[in-house]
Order: C-alpha cells, then structure tokens, then sequence
C-alpha cells in the first residue's frame, strides 16, 4: 500500500520528468475514480495546459496546471505513477494517461481502483474537507505535540490515524515505532514529552530516509526493521527475534526485546 514515502517518490518523479510539458491528450480514463467530474470536463480542463507545480500532504499528491486547477491522485491500496516514453499505449490497470508533449506519457496506474482523482481550486480547503491532520513529513515539533495532545489509544493506530497527522500506513508505523522502541500497543497517553519528542524525530528520520531512497525496501539501510520484517528473523539491533503481533485490528512487527510494552 502506498505511504507517505511512495507518493513524495511519485511527485519528484513527477517533477523530474513531465512538469512544463503541454498535455496533448488525456486518455485511459476510468470514470469511476474520478470525483465530482466527469471525463469530457477532465479532458476539457487539462488538454492544452502544463502542469507547474507539485505538492503533497500525506499520501494525497497535487500538481498545479497553468490553466487554474489541481490533479488531485490518490493512490489506495495499489496506484503508482509512471512517466515512460509511450504516449498512451494499452497498459494493464491504467486508470488515467496524460500524453505530455514530446512523446512522454504520465500514467497513473491501481489495479484494485482504490484509488481517486479529482480537480481542485483550493488545495488547502481540500485537505481540511478531509479532515486531514499536519504532513508527517513536514509538520514541526510543536505541531506534532499538539496533534497528540488529550489523544487516547494504542501509539501505532494513532500514527495511522489521518486525522491526526498524514501520511503513515502500516509498514512506515511500525518502522517508526522500532527506531523509538516503543511498542506499537503502549497507550498513546502513557508516553511522556520525551518520548513523545522521540517518536516526532523518527518519523521526520524514517520518512525522509525512504523518501529519499525512493521507497525501496531494497535500499533500505541494514539496521532498520523493514529489511527483517518478517517473523523470525534476527533484530537488526539486539539480535532477538522479530515477532509478528496484532495491534489494532492490524499486523504489526516488532522486536519484543528493544520494544517492551
């Protein structure tokens, strides 16, 4: 499932490789992942402009055209973004395909159509429609604070809310909870400022190290969690062996050694 580091991996692909570059045609639409548009509005609103700029907040991405609005994506459970020299070829599970000048397409791929595309005006009213907490890549000590702050409930499920803070799933959640030893079901409301300040430096650290490993597990460094997750194999820090758990209604990884409840 695509988080947080996926998708900032998706918006510098996407700034690499196709911002200044007119949309010539949009093609492969799948008309039951757009919201509150239809197709022809889609076509009639991109086709011609050039996307400007990018954003993301969580595991939303937004790119600006120079004609006005914003191409909201969201990637559910399986989307991914794709730019390759094929100017809109069959493709498997290809939800939409903008065919950008010079032969380049951009194709925003989910086999399991979980995800969404819309267009925006406002990309900051968006958000706050959704109820979306600060970025978790960018939101500052005090902001994480205070998004904790009077929360109650196991830590990994509060990282995993999106109303709380934006953008954690549940491989980067358990990542984040192993670099700071907590287990992912201590209550929320037991860990005092220290770790609370703890837990807001890993998730920068986590997830600006895969972010700028491109949310390749591959890349990953060795002493993290993610290289092991699986059950039975040696902590990349004590030795002990991982264990596969349940923590809200979810499977979570840990080393029981590092992470005592």
């Amino acid at each position: 499932m695509p988080e947080l580091p996926d998708v900032e991996a998706y918006r510098r692909h996407l700034v690499a490789t196709a911002l200044h570059r007119r949309i010539d045609g949009v093609e492969h639409v799948s008309t039951e992942m757009l919201t509150g548009l239809s197709a022809t509005t889609l076509r009639r609103k991109l086709v011609g402009t050039s996307l400007e700029s990018s954003r993301r907040h969580g595991k939303y991405l937004f790119a600006r055209t120079d004609g006005g609005p914003w191409l909201v994506l969201h990637f559910g459970m399986t989307g991914r973004l794709d730019c390759d020299g094929r100017a809109g070829g069959d493709r498997d599970h290809t939800r939409l395909v903008l065919a950008l000048h010079g032969g380049c397409s951009l194709a925003f791929e989910d086999q399991r159509k979980l995800g969404g595309i819309w267009l925006t005006d406002d990309v900051d009213r968006f958000i706050a429609a959704r109820n979306l907490g600060p970025d978790a890549l960018t939101v500052e000590k005090a902001g994480f604070l205070d998004a904790l702050h009077g929360r109650r409930g196991a830590v990994k499920a509060t990282l995993m809310n999106q109303s709380i803070v934006a953008g954690i799933g549940n491989i980067y959640a358990d990542e984040i909870l192993f670099h700071a030893r907590v287990h992912p079901r201590r209550p929320v409301q037991q860990l005092d400022e220290g770790a609370r300040v703890q837990l807001h430096r890993q998730v920068r650290h986590v997830l600006g190290t895969a972010a700028d490993r491109n949310a390749d597990p591959g890349r990953m460094p060795r002493s993290w969690l993610l290289p092991r997750r699986t059950e039975g194999e040696p902590c990349p820090r004590c030795g002990g062996r991982v264990e596969r758990i349940r923590a809200s209604g979810r499977s979570a990884y840990l080393c029981p050694r590092c992470q005592r409840r």
